[in-house]
């Protein structure tokens, strides 16, 4: 296809600018540099944009800035999973460094409705945070220069005394370096920008994600993830009033920087920061137009979910500020709009940089007393709402609920533990597994947005979840309490430092009969693997039985003897003590055998095999979903597992394993072969558990028997508005709901849970039809599914009474089909164990229920 003259022209001035880029091509015009900072290519060798910086190399530079500069300071704020430093840069003026305590002190005054906080002298803040996703390198190579222009340029030295910056130059470590890797490995010194080229066409699972595959730019509020906990521990330090969050988007976009879509605001964020956010836009407009690049605002994006580093900030009284730029992909590729430069990507973001200190700088006061009245208006607020506190709690599992309270603890909110059991309302709160969080406090906005129901929406487009009630993720029961309930209850105040959870122990003595091991806990399967892994004989209790003492025992509850480890009495007990401890697992010692319901010689107690794991990878598999199992896992309950690319099943390869895991995906690569060998291998007994697409593969090939549901009706009419197509199209979108689900408790996926009544997750519009075999579908949806989020109507009958889990039998073997996602985002805790209990008692699910 021919090239315009005009596309021409700009393609040859992008290879131009690229080959002649040094300093000047970023710097702002009108400033004089101190010459003891070093330059980027100073201490890197190359010219900004000329290559991918490594993380190392990033932390090189910050570590050479600070040392050379009496406005910088360098810190170290944590390690990622592979062991990068995660670092940051106080930028200010020397006197401002020299009092950073204080700083900090008197910014906590913004939060305190009571204090009177010196917002006339107090400086601004600004977090600047590069390339949460490793793949959006524009942010993390323009922090380069970011730190170079704030250390060096000499007529912004007044500017910091009002002032202090805060630069983040890589959010994710690992990602990033990742990305760097490949498109440094496959430049070329003689670039054309064909798209087609390997630099564009990154590896699984590629750089956008951190070391297990997670998004971290939606663990701002779950804080699962070590880079999330570090840098949400700085921002509840600092309180920043402005917060930026730089992104790339699709090579064929120009540059976006928000507000986003009106409509599309979260409820609890005040209007006033919309406002403040367009001010400041104005900015980033003026500053856009003066270096000729094109831009837009206000379209595509939102602000709702509150964990994202753009709207995380929103709900505390400071501005949040997306900006995404047209990726590159690389060093420079082909666009719609001519030749796309790395070093133009870059130029965009330091441009946005500065427009945000001039913002910054001119609105500090306006800033701040925003702030300050965000969370003067929070105190009226709670005087007015009649639910005074939350409660949460579990009957059976003080895991779910520590987790929780350690989550909530994270974002500088108060939480209490109680002294004494408390009924409300008929529901049983224990004082070793339940907690109190008051609505009376700084936080309420974020308090109220992590317990709260929501069905009502201004819009029906959402750019990520609609929902995220924590307690219903955490499978916790919960409820808001008046004032008269919460001045009844005893409670102490705990805190990060305080917190823990209890470590577990043998109850009983040595050389018992045998030992019995609930399956209440969360960590129950990380007890079951070390009792396997040492060689003791598991057997699983698919009914229930009692005591002489009369305490009941669950299905589900493992009984464990030496077996094969050699070990005597002593020695038997000592390692049983060392895994209850470590696992947080209670073991009970049992006298005898002859207990009321079944006997413990009963057939009906099963011999477990330990489970040897594969973790399909690779190809066309999620890589989200393969990170969450994979972190679930080896994280979690530190279990061994294979990560397995899809080319290599076939022949004997499956042999070595007992379970298999299918994320989400397109399993079409597996071709024919493939799918004989799956089969050829559950039949011989494998349990295999299956989410999304590869349940689709798998009915496809007429490997189990699963059907779905027909989709929501197409949209229909003579004619529609052509302008509505997106909105329309876009509203029956599932992007994130939570919804009411039934489990069978004795079915051997429902062991461990006590209560029937479940929440699960589920962001796609897959719909599965229940088995006709009604002791096949262990989990399915009530008749009015929908708990929080959105739903589109039309959606509805695909969700009522359908399955959420199903199983089929192949010969000997097993298929659990999962359709909501079990393990969604490390934070859904309370389904997590539906997807162990696929794992461990597979193999022991009757096989006239799956046919």
């Amino acid at each position: 296809m021919k090239k315009s003259l005009l596309s021409l022209l700009l393609s040859f001035f992008a290879l131009c600018t690229y080959a002649q880029v040094d300093l000047s091509y970023y710097l702002p015009t009108g400033y004089t540099y101190d010459q003891s900072i070093p330059t980027p290519k100073e201490v890197l060798g190359y010219e900004v944009g000329e290559w991918h910086v490594s993380h190392d190399q990033l932390v090189m530079y910050m570590k050479a800035v600070a040392e050379a500069s009496d406005r910088v300071t360098f810190e170290e704020t944590g390690r990622t999973y592979e062991k990068r430093p995660q670092v940051l840069l106080t930028i200010s003026s020397p006197a401002n460094l020299s009092k950073i305590d204080q700083i900090k002190a008197d910014r906590k005054k913004l939060r305190d409705a009571g204090s009177s906080a010196d917002i006339e002298n107090m400086p601004v803040v600004m977090y600047m945070g590069y390339s949460v996703h490793g793949n959006e390198p524009s942010g993390a190579n323009a922090s380069l220069l970011a730190a170079y222009q704030f250390a060096a340029a000499n007529e912004i030295e007044a500017d910091l005394d009002n002032m202090v910056l805060l630069l983040d130059p890589a959010i994710n470590p690992d990602g990033l370096n990742r990305f760097a890797s490949w498109v440094n490995t496959h430049k070329s010194y003689n670039m054309n920008g064909d798209p087609n080229n390997i630099e564009f066409t990154e590896a699984w699972p590629r750089g956008r994600t951190n070391h297990y595959w997670f998004d971290l730019n939606r663990d701002w509020l779950p804080v699962q993830h070590p880079e999330s906990r570090n840098r949400v521990r700085v921002f509840q330090e600092w309180l920043p009033n402005i917060h930026l969050d730089f992104h790339e988007m699709g090579t064929n976009s120009t540059f976006f920087f928000q507000p986003g879509v009106p409509a599309r605001m979260h409820p609890l964020t005040p209007e006033k920061n919309f406002e403040l956010t367009k001010k400041i836009g104005t900015y980033h407009a003026k500053a856009l137009d003066a270096i000729g690049s094109m831009y837009y605002s206000e379209e595509s994006y939102d602000d709702y979910y509150y964990g994202k580093g753009s709207t995380y900030p929103d709900v505390q009284g400071s501005i949040g500020i997306l900006f995404e730029q047209a990726s590159s992909r690389g060093h420079l590729q082909e666009s719609v709009n001519g030749m796309l430069s790395f070093p133009f990507t870059i130029r965009n973001q330091f441009t946005a940089n500065l427009s945000s200190f001039e913002a910054a700088k001119e609105m500090r006061q306006e800033l701040n007393q925003f702030m300050n009245g965000f969370y003067k208006d929070i105190k009226k607020e709670v005087d007015a709402d009649v639910n005074k506190a939350y409660i949460f709690g579990s009957q059976e599992d003080d895991a779910r609920s520590y987790h929780l309270a350690d989550l909530i603890l994270q974002h500088d909110i108060k939480v209490f533990s109680l002294n004494d059991d408390i009924s409300v309302n008929g529901t049983e709160f224990k004082s070793e597994t339940s907690y109190i969080v008051p609505a009376d406090q700084p936080q309420y906005r974020l308090i109220k947005a992590m317990f709260e129901t929501r069905n009502t929406f201004k819009d029906s487009l959402f750019y990520d979840v609609s929902a995220w009630t924590y307690p219903m993720a955490f499978n916790l029961d919960y409820m808001a309490l008046n004032s008269q309930i919460l001045n009844l209850a005893s409670v102490n105040e705990v805190t990060k430092s305080t917190i823990e959870l209890a470590a577990g122990k043998v109850v009983g003595e040595a050389g018992a009969y045998q030992y019995a091991m609930e399956w209440t806990d969360y960590y129950a399967p990380k007890a079951a693997n070390m009792l396997m892994e040492a060689d003791f004989l598991v057997r699983v209790a698919t009914g229930e039985f009692t005591t002489a003492d009369g305490k009941e025992y669950g299905r589900g509850t493992l009984l464990i003897d030496k077996g094969q480890s050699g070990l005597d009495d002593q020695a038997f007990f000592n390692k049983l003590s060392e895994i209850a401890k470590e696992s947080t697992v209670d073991i009970y010692a049992l006298t005898t055998g002859y207990t009321g319901g079944l006997n413990l010689g009963s057939p009906t107690m099963q011999v477990l095999e330990k489970p040897e794991i594969a973790l399909l990878v690779e190809g066309g598999v999620d890589s989200y979903e393969a990170g969450e199992i994979w972190h679930l896992l080896d994280q979690r309950y530190e279990m061994a597992i294979t990560l397995l690319p899809m080319d290599r099943i076939g022949g004997s390869t499956l042999d070595r394993y007992n379970v298999l895991l299918m994320p989400d995906g397109r399993y079409n690569g597996l071709g024919k072969s493939g799918a004989a060998a799956l089969k050829s291998w559950i039949s011989g007994g494998g349990t295999l558990l299956a989410k999304g697409g590869a349940i689709q593969f798998l009915a496809q090939n007429e490997i189990g028997d699963f059907k779905f549901r027909d989709g929501a009706e197409p949209i229909k009419g003579l004619q529609r508005s052509y302008a509505d197509y997106n909105n329309e199209r876009g509203a029956r979108v599932t992007g994130g709901a939570i919804f009411n689900a039934t489990l069978d408790l004795t079915h051997p996926i429902g062991y461990g849970y006590l209560n029937s009544a479940i929440h699960t997750f589920r962001n796609d519009n897959l719909f599965m039809e229940p088995s006709e075999n009604p002791y096949a579908n262990p989990l399915v949806y009530t008749d009015k599914p929908l708990a929080s989020g959105y739903l589109h109507p039309v959606n509805l009958p695909g969700i009522q009474n359908g399955s959420v889990i199903q199983v089929s039998g192949v010969g000997r073997g097993r298929i659990v089909a999962f359709a909501d996602n079990m393990n969604f985002r490390a934070f859904w805790f309370g389904t997590n164990k539906l997807y162990m209990n696929a794992i461990f008692f597979g193999q022991v699910i009757n096989g006239g229920t799956a046919r």
